[in-house]
């Protein structure tokens, strides 16, 4: 294991975070690795990670995978920025980027694994592994009402590719694909994690982030209405008695970094469903709520609470003053980055059972082999965020 050097593309991301955060913790070992690079697009300083701080570390900010200049300039520009690249051993790769338009985001997504992956192999003779993470919608639940596996559950890494229209629609069976290609014949191997909706913190702004768009809301909620408020669920009757498994950042992290160091058990491209226990929201959202000293309950018949978004853009003055009077970091809310439509896709429309079997990654992780439960991912999470100061 010594002289290991983690490369990770997407480190502000929830689960890039957490992957550099458990590296410099000792995750597995505290040998494990001797160097890690952390990777952003955005710029982010050190100071606002939350990382511990440690020798191991070069944060690099404003690397632009999708550069005009191609894979040669990208090569010249990790050559010049990333100290010691030549001694690179592992990829974890956690850079997306969005498109409404699915041939686009296909091609964008694939563009960018091919360019990360081919100049790790050019600038590098010590790759050993790649991991990628795909997620739930391998398994079409984004298909919602038309979600093909609902007589299948729990969800097994066994099953084939959505129907079409919508195989041909998802970039991740292009990036598996991709991968699987450039692999033959090489020294280095892959795996790809499945997680479902993730918890975790995010340093930077994140629209995807379920949890500080609730971390926001519920603050400002407490804020506005008192310890010991009723909050009623954003969702309906059905999505809240829905089973469903989490994935803690932590746990994902964990598992991404045993799967690399274990390549003849973990590599040439098997597919890891990547959660912790199963649960519905009827059993998660009064222990989100506890945090905050509210009392989650459950929606109103025929409706829903109010939505956090909408909550929180209706009452941005109480949400200022509160940030002036706790000294929060500012940013979180009010812009094109704050909540969206996530809130609502995740909590109101999933309105279905989508559980994984965690069988085949527990079997593989061993020992080590984690499940938390809502209050330990959910609270350690929030914790996070208040220690950021993007809460009080």
């Amino acid at each position: 294991m010594a002289g290991n050097h983690a490369l990770i593309f997407g480190a502000s991301g929830i689960t890039g975070w957490a992957i550099t955060n458990q590296i410099l913790k000792g995750y597995p070992e505290e040998g494990s690795f001797s160097k890690v690079t952390a990777l952003t697009n955005r710029p982010l300083s050190a100071d606002a990670t939350l990382w511990p701080k440690s020798d191991k570390l070069q944060l690099i900010s404003g690397l632009d995978l999708m550069t005009k200049g191609g894979q040669n300039a990208l090569n010249e520009e990790m050559k010049s920025k990333v100290k010691d690249m030549d001694t690179v051993s592992h990829v974890f790769f956690f850079a997306y980027i969005m498109d409404p338009e699915p041939t686009e985001e296909i091609r964008i997504n694939v563009e960018l694994l091919k360019r990360a992956v081919t100049a790790c192999e050019h600038l590098s003779k010590k790759l050993q592994f790649v991991v990628l993470p795909t997620g739930t919608k391998a398994y079409g639940v984004h298909l919602i009402d038309k979600f093909p596996f609902g007589k299948d559950l729990p969800l097994k890494e066994s099953l084939p590719k959505i129907p079409e229209p919508y195989a041909s629609e998802m970039f991740y069976y292009n990036q598996t694909d991709f991968l699987a290609n450039a692999a033959k014949g090489k020294p280095w191997t892959w795996c790809e994690v499945i997680p479902d909706m993730i918890v975790g913190f995010v340093p930077n702004n994140n629209i995807y982030c379920l949890p500080q768009a609730i971390a926001l809301y519920l603050s400002l909620y407490r804020y506005i209405n008192g310890k010991g408020a009723t909050v009623e669920f954003p969702g309906t009757a059905e999505s809240w008695a829905i089973q469903s498994n989490d994935s803690f950042q932590d746990t994902i992290a964990k598992f991404a970094l045993h799967a690399s160091l274990n390549p003849k058990t973990c590599g040439n491209g098997e597919r890891f469903n990547t959660a912790d226990q199963q649960s519905s929201w009827s059993e998660k959202w009064p222990i989100v709520a506890d945090f905050f000293e509210l009392k989650g309950v459950a929606p109103p018949e025929g409706g829903s609470g109010p939505q956090p978004g909408d909550y929180v853009q209706a009452h941005l003055k109480e949400w200022e003053k509160m940030e002036k009077e706790k000294g929060l970091v500012g940013g979180r809310v009010g812009n094109n980055r704050s909540f969206g439509g996530f809130p609502y896709f995740i909590m109101t429309m999933f309105n279905f059972d989508r559980q994984q079997d965690l069988t085949k990654s527990h079997e593989a992780w061993g020992k080590g082999a984690e499940a938390v439960d809502a209050k330990k991912a959910w609270w350690t999470v929030f914790e996070r965020f208040r220690e950021a100061k993007i809460i009080p």
